[in-house]
């Protein structure tokens, strides 16, 4: 199996990361970077209502 260096040269550029960073990240660091992310979860009341204590829609 051929690595696609290309698809992942430009799948960097579009994530702003230039050629030399591109070739020293490790599979692990790529991986970060690429894989989609876990989904978080949802936000609490409590949480819901500090925040709109800390910023009031007035």
């Amino acid at each position: 199996m051929k690595t696609p260096w290309s698809g992942m040269a430009r799948t960097a550029a579009m994530l702003g990361v230039g050629p030399e960073a591109f070739w020293r990240l490790s599979l692990k660091e790529w991986r970060m970077l690429t894989e989609a992310p876990a989904n978080p979860a949802p936000i609490g009341r409590a949480d819901l209502m500090r925040m709109a204590e800390t910023w009031p829609d007035d």
